[in-house]
């Protein structure tokens, strides 16, 4: 494959628990995912204006409704669109291993295990030019 061609795909790894952030990029980051970190909302916004993500993997908060808030604000004042994928994982308000579609392209998920979690953002990012 020429080189130029290629696309590695962006995700932007929102979490505020540094044991779930450092797991969650050492997974995405084997499958040869651009892995972008942020501790917090403003960190998310700045660097999803200048990465450009494909899709945004979020854990921070505890309510779910304060979660799709976030998601909301982020994805608004960092100005990307709806095509790129949210998904907000441990959500302790839903069963283990339950995954669903909340709002458009905004999921939310409590994985029962990482392989859970990888196979989701595998999905969700079949919508771009490659996958991780």
């Amino acid at each position: 494959m020429n080189i130029e061609s290629e696309h590695r795909q962006v995700i932007l790894v929102l979490d505020d628990i540094e044991e779930t952030l450092h797991l969650t990029e050492k997974m995405l980051g084997k499958n040869g995912c651009c892995i972008t970190v942020a501790r917090n909302e403003e960190d998310a916004i700045a660097r999803a204006r200048s990465e450009a993500p494909d899709l945004m993997l979020m854990s921070v908060g505890s309510e779910l409704e304060q979660r799709l808030a976030t998601a909301h604000r982020i994805r608004q004042q960092a100005a990307f669109g709806e095509d790129v994928a949210i998904v907000i994982f441990c959500v302790p308000s839903i069963p283990e291993g339950a995954e669903m579609e909340v709002k458009r392209n905004i999921y939310v998920t409590r994985p029962d295990n990482f392989d859970q979690l990888r196979n989701l953002v595998h999905r969700l990012l079949q919508h771009h030019t490659s996958t991780c």
